[in-house]
């Protein structure tokens, strides 16, 4: 009988199929869950995902892929790098300690340490999951200080279910981490002190039986240098060392290794996986460098996405590398973790068949991880597979559903005139201020108001059919009004709906648009308990009627004061969307921005004056290499800009953007042209501004002043203090007030008094 060629799933899902992590951590947040019934529901999650990676047959199944928050935090935690200002003692981590590190407040709210700031949270390379990222200074200490990996692995044992331990790596765990007190701190001077802890990390493995552990190490797609490269050489010299019989894989995923490729595959370790996905040129390259007695696990199965697997053209891969390599020093894998996928496409019953037909979940890509596998030895028992992906494959590329000739006539006919304004931002700032008198230092919000548990459950109620579309109407148009009421009370300047008719800013829009399809249960985390569900976008994308104009211009009538227009757009529905794989990501992103542009002109025939075209994942979509990012940028500004720029003078366009380094892409932002950018920068206690100073950023400027991630209130003086530091770089006349970003996760408490708080701040330094 032939052998069957090696499988390795990288990590999988942690939310459970419906959320059930999420739903358990909030209870438990709330103090209607103990810790003992939050960690049972964690633990029976962990015992099915390893059930269905055995049952199936994977490998190499992952374990401490887990976390109940984030794997970056859990890294933080098991090398004891906690920030002195959390106080902590030093003792074993526990789970106050780990929610007020991610939320800066834990489940005792009234302890002395309720109020401390949260840890910094930004994007996990390309991807829209955020991880917390570690505080390190000169002095940080490392040392074991959770035993979550051990006991987790040990948990899996007791079941006879043999794991592969996951680590982040060293040089990707440093390279990632930050000084917020200096900024030119070099985290790789740190290296002599983590080594030694990652070595009795993975001894301690070993001890424990473990046979293969996983280190990633994404940070080689990006563009490091040679003292990084270095690091690497280092960091895997000594770990190798401090192992006799256990088996170390190093992952790369997210990108291809370009200049890196020969420090890559000469790690004195004895596997090693790429991202045959992201990087399919490198993988015969890789295989030729490769020592003979060197592993190599294939990521060939996309972990980022949801289509089927072309199988065909996945084995015409795999049979030139099992050719270089052998099936002996093959594995057959994920991408990268199937953290990025929902979970089972099985829960999806009522999608239509045709589409449902093309996709991949989960759960369905490690079936293909073990289809490919077989195939690749002649296993005759997966030829039905074959024969109805071949099918599958087939049907989608000759369906009617995915090609609309109007809409590719429309791409083609866009002029050079469509992309800009008719007068420059100063020119219209005058006309603009003339039109809305607004205060100096005038104070809005980014756009979303809390989603009541009562929300959610009439939206839930409308979609089953227990209530008509004119009681769901009515009952939204009340939700405006107390919004705007609130709002006035406030004494907010630029007023919003609140956007209680929305599920997520995304999938809002994609319900509306045509090319779009919805899963029920297509859940993905995005940070913490914050899971969204990315619509899929399958064809040709277009608007037949207005999406947001009824809600908008209901708002309006209540109110003198102005209401934005909220637009998620071009840039951000592309990123954080399932998107077709059929044609340029461009392309696509040309159709939405069309799409978006009649909407924005549709506001403003109506009366609105100021619009927001939300995009906080224009960064996010940088390729992870520099030498990509011109082309990248120049189609999602342009595409901004055909959304943005068909208005008049007077109208005013804003935009936010989350959490993200802004520095080298200065001159991309400054080329969209919107009026007023928005931004994120609490946490960072505005770090980001530099970027915007240094450039002479020309336009207004609204940088974040309370951080809407974590319930805790700031005063008045703390937001004082981040204004005026923002005036420092800031004139006042560009100068707006602001929270970091939508405020949907929260409660209407703490809003109104964070709310209050920021517009006495605003008011404070206008007096000054």
């Amino acid at each position: 009988m032939t052998k069957q060629i090696r499988t390795n799933v990288l990590g999988y899902p942690r939310i459970g199929a419906k959320r059930e992590l999420k739903k358990v951590i909030e209870d438990f947040w709330k103090g209607t869950y103990s810790q003992d019934e939050l960690l049972k529901v964690a633990g029976d999650l962990r015992i099915e995902n390893w059930k269905i990676q055995k049952k199936e047959g994977i490998t190499l199944i992952p374990s401490n892929d887990f976390s109940l928050y984030d794997q970056m935090l859990d890294m933080s935690c098991l090398l004891g790098a906690i920030p002195s200002r959390f106080d902590w003692d030093g003792s074993e981590i526990d789970l106050d300690l780990y929610f007020r590190l991610a939320r800066g407040k834990s489940k005792t709210d009234g302890s002395d340490q309720s109020n401390v700031l949260p840890c910094e949270m930004t994007k996990w390379f390309d991807t829209n999951y955020h991880y917390i990222v570690p505080e390190l200074t000169e002095d940080t200490d490392f040392r074991i200080s959770s035993s979550k990996v051990f006991s987790e692995f040990k948990e899996a044992c007791d079941l006879n279910i043999m794991t592969k331990p996951v680590l982040i790596g060293p040089v990707t765990y440093l390279l990632l981490s930050k000084n917020p007190d200096k900024e030119n701190f070099n985290p790789l001077e740190l290296l002599h002190k983590l080594i030694p802890v990652y070595c009795e990390i993975v001894k301690r493995l070993e001890d424990a039986g473990a046979e293969w552990i996983q280190l990633d190490e994404p940070i080689f797609s990006t563009d490091i240098n040679e003292d990084a490269l270095k690091a690497l050489q280092i960091s895997y010299d000594t770990i190798s060392k401090a192992i006799s019989t256990a088996q170390l894989i190093v992952a790369n995923y997210f990108g291809g290794l370009g200049e890196h490729l020969s420090t890559f595959t000469n790690l004195p370790v004895q596997a090693l996986h790429i991202d045959a996905v992201r990087a399919p040129s490198e993988a015969a390259l890789v295989c030729d460098a490769i020592c003979n007695d060197k592993l190599l696990s294939v990521g060939i199965v996309n972990g980022r996405n949801i289509w089927k697997n072309n199988f065909e053209d996945s084995l015409n891969t795999l049979r030139v590398l099992l050719s270089k390599v052998g099936k002996e020093r093959l594995l057959v894998a994920t991408s990268c973790s199937l953290l990025h996928s929902p979970a089972a496409l099985a829960s999806e019953t009522e999608m239509e068949d045709e589409i449902k037909n093309w996709l991949s979940f989960s759960e369905e890509k490690i079936k293909e991880v073990v289809v490919l596998a077989k195939a690749l030895t002649g296993n005759e028992s997966v030829s039905d597979e074959l024969k109805q992906n071949k099918e599958a494959m087939q049907l989608r590329q000759s369906s009617s559903l995915i090609n609309k000739e109007d809409v590719k006539n429309r791409c083609n006919t866009v002029k050079p005139e469509n992309y800009n304004r008719t007068l420059p931002y100063q020119e219209r700032k005058v006309i603009q201020k003339a039109r809305f008198n607004l205060p100096e230092l005038p104070a809005t919000t980014i756009g979303s108001f809390p989603q009541t548990i009562e929300i959610r459950k009439k939206r839930a109620d409308f979609k089953k059919n227990v209530i008509s579309r004119s009681e769901y109407e009515e009952f939204l148009k009340n939700e405006i009004k107390e919004t705007i009421s609130k709002q006035e009370i406030l004494d907010l300047d630029v007023l919003v709906h609140g956007e209680a008719e929305r599920n997520d800013m995304v999938e809002y829009f994609g319900e509306q648009l045509d090319g779009f399809v919805f899963t029920k249960f297509g859940w993905v985390q995005s940070y913490g308990t914050r899971c969204v569900k990315p619509p899929i976008i399958y064809g040709d994308i277009s608007r037949q009627v207005p999406i947001t104009l009824e809600w908008i211009c209901y708002a309006q009538s209540l109110t003198e004061r102005p209401v934005k227009g909220m637009l998620t757009g071009p840039i951000t529905i592309l990123q954080w969307s399932f998107v077709r794989d059929d044609q340029p990501r461009s392309e696509t992103a040309k159709q939405i921005a069309l799409a978006l542009r009649d909407e924005v002109q549709d506001l403003e025939k109506s009366g609105i004056g100021i619009i927001q075209i939300d995009e906080p994942a224009l960064r996010e979509g940088l390729p992870l290499k520099k030498a990509d990012w011109a082309e990248y940028l120049r189609w999602a500004v342009d595409c901004f800009r055909l959304c943005a720029n068909g208005v008049k003078n007077e109208t005013q366009i804003h935009t936010h953007m989350c959490y993200c380094e802004f520095n080298d892409i200065m001159d991309s932002i400054a080329a969209l042209d919107a009026d007023v950018i928005s931004m994120e920068a609490a946490r960072s206690k505005m770090e980001l501004l530099r970027a915007f100073s240094d450039s002479k950023y020309p336009n207004d400027i609204g940088p974040g002043v309370y951080d809407i991630h974590s319930p805790r209130v700031p005063s008045v003086d703390e937001m004082v203090q981040l204004l005026e530091k923002a005036l420092t770089v800031i004139p006042r006349e560009y100068l707006w007030v602001n929270p970091d970003c939508g405020l949907k996760t929260r409660k209407w408490e703490e809003t109104i008094e964070s709310l209050g708080n920021m517009v006495k701040a605003a008011k404070t330094l206008r007096n000054t």
